[in-house]
């Protein structure tokens, strides 16, 4: 046992990871090395049951219904663990709760609960802890890629009255114009991702839905932002939306 421990803290030395996931997976190897031991000593003192099978298949069975969901989470976080898991600083959705991971334990996962991802996604200050049995049993959303990208909407409202073809067309320009980096950038990493998993590649035009409504025509317009800039995206947006159409409304008066 000291010579596998020794072995063990060898293996790990220079490891280059997050410091608590190489701490945590040194301590699962330890106890398992130690448990092993634990086992072979005893049977060094006491010598082997006379009806080896049997004992050990009703100690495994009475120890996988008696530790089911530990059994379950130990797995889970080596799920998490995978290259498709999550990492502290992941935006993520688990069991209907979004918000930021801020610690993967051995047996649960913590985030930091946060708004909806369409509204102001503002920390709420609640801690919201899962069982990791959740990567086996359940499911998850990972929103966070290399880039951070999201979809958000921009809605406008043009007063009846008002030819709205111009307006509709100034907006859909404006805004591929303002979004034209960010587009680019994200369809690029999308190309890399769907070459890959071999699907297709997916696009990030900005796209543009019209409704006629009894208070005029409203205009969605849905584009592609980073998660941590979409508040400032759409602020700016909006101020060269209103620039625009303040502009058209002085020509027509004109």
């Amino acid at each position: 046992m000291y010579l596998a421990d020794r072995l063990i803290e060898h293996l790990f030395t220079g490891m280059t990871a997050e410091n608590k996931r190489i701490d945590t997976l040194r301590a699962v190897v330890k106890f398992a090395a130690q448990g092993v031991g634990a086992v072979a000593i005893l049977f060094l003192i006491f010598g082997m049951p006379t009806q080896t099978t049997t004992v050990l298949g009703l100690a495994g069975a009475g120890l996988t219904v008696a530790m089911k969901d530990f059994i379950v989470a130990f797995f889970g976080w080596f799920v998490l663990m995978g290259r498709n898991g999550i990492r502290v600083g992941d935006w993520v959705e688990i069991n209907g709760v979004g918000g930021e991971v801020v610690e993967v334990g051995l047996l649960k996962t913590v985030l930091l609960e946060t708004g909806s991802w369409a509204d102001a996604g503002h920390p709420t200050g609640r801690r919201v802890s899962f069982v990791n049995s959740f990567a086996i049993e359940g499911h998850f959303f990972n929103f966070t890629t290399s880039g951070q990208w999201m979809w958000d909407e921009l809605q406008v409202l043009i007063p009846p009255g008002q030819d709205p073809y111009p307006i509709i067309d100034g907006i859909q320009k404006l805004v591929e114009k303002e979004t034209e980096a960010n587009a680019g950038s994200a369809e690029a990493e999308w190309q890399q991702a769907s070459a890959r998993y071999k699907v297709k590649t997916l696009s990030a035009v900005p796209g543009i839905n019209v409704r006629p409504t009894a208070a005029g025509i409203e205009v969605h317009v849905r584009y592609i932002t980073r998660a941590y800039e979409r508040h400032e995206s759409r602020n700016r947006l909006y101020t060269a939306v209103v620039e625009m159409m303040h502009g058209k409304r002085e020509g027509v008066k004109q």
